[in-house]
């Protein structure tokens, strides 16, 4: 099997390349490393790949798309602007990253004829959802630009199954964390807080509950989309199944680093919601997928990364 992973130098991308090629899949990954956030980490993410991964650089808003179909038979669209704070002020941006390249990839994908197209959605596009835990049947409202493109890109996957026979699985992941987290996230800032007396600023009041997906389980949740019986145009939650206050995070990292954290309190963010939680029964029927990794254990082995990065800490 050939696989196609965009946004491959990224957080979650990395992780499944990883995985695919040391199941033996045939990986051709493509990334325009964006300026989103430093291009050293996700340098650094691409040298931790182990196997022959064929690299490309490309922009997917503006490069032929066509030869990069070559052979493929799975294409994971992990490829994306992330960021709730800055799609206020970068909207252009977020359209171009988030629905303009993932149209043209889709339309490569049905000029190619691809088998599959797992594409990474996310759980901003539920906003503050009416009840919890929220199931895909449940009207999205987002409540940022962001979030507004995620789901924009989500219809055109399904406008592509329903029209062309593209077989399109959105997976709406919610919070993603671990090793490698982008450095603008909650917990990796904290774990850095932590380990280096940096302060951290805590906007609200810290009782947002969200429900954290390991990065481990999201990459399960792939294969499996890609590999299973999931009929085309299906979007499935995938989460961590809890519900935690980033407060519990923060005393959870200040115990696991053995140091207190600094905190600067700030207001409400515009676009940040109270809480997410999701329903993974349609993961468990279509995908065969839940999630294995605690919150407890994922953010050991998250800080643990973070030591890594800080050997005299």
């Amino acid at each position: 099997m050939k696989a196609l992973v965009t946004g491959v130098a990224g957080f979650v991308g990395s992780h499944l390349a990883e995985r695919l090629l040391t199941d033996g899949w045939e990986v051709r990954g493509v990334d325009c490393l964006t300026d989103y956030y430093d291009s050293g980490q996700k340098r650094s993410n691409l040298s931790s790949i182990a196997g022959d991964l064929e690299l490309r650089g490309e922009d997917l808003r503006t490069s032929d798309l066509d030869p990069l179909m070559s052979g493929v038979d799975v294409i994971f669209h992990q490829a994306g602007q992330p960021g709730v704070r800055a799609s206020w002020d970068e909207f252009d941006s977020y359209v171009g990253h988030n629905v303009t390249a993932s149209q043209r990839l889709l339309e490569a994908a049905r000029r190619s004829g691809v088998g599959r197209f797992v594409y990474a959605s996310s759980s901003s596009v539920y906003g503050n959802a009416e009840t919890y835990p929220t199931t895909e049947s449940m009207l999205p409202k987002p409540q940022s630009p962001y979030g507004v493109t995620k789901l924009a890109a989500e219809h055109l996957c399904g406008v592509y199954a329903r029209n062309f026979d593209v077989h399109t699985v959105s997976l709406r992941y919610f919070t993603v964390f671990g090793p490698r987290q982008r450095p603008d996230m909650a917990m990796h800032r904290l774990a850095e807080a932590a380990l280096t007396g940096a302060p951290f600023p805590l906007y609200g009041t810290g009782e947002q509950i969200r429900d954290f997906t390991f990065v481990g389980d999201v990459v399960e949740a792939n294969v499996a989309a890609a590999t299973g019986d999931a009929p085309a145009g299906t979007v499935v939650n995938v989460a961590g199944g809890g519900s935690t206050t980033l407060n519990d995070v923060i005393a959870t990292i200040e115990r696991l680093a053995g140091k207190r954290i600094a905190l600067t309190r700030k207001g409400d963010q515009a676009g940040d919601v109270d809480r997410t939680g999701g329903d993974i029964t349609e993961a468990r029927a279509l995908l065969g997928w839940a999630p294995k990794i605690s919150i407890e254990e994922g953010l050991a082995r998250q800080v643990e990364w973070h030591r890594t990065r800080h050997p005299s800490v």
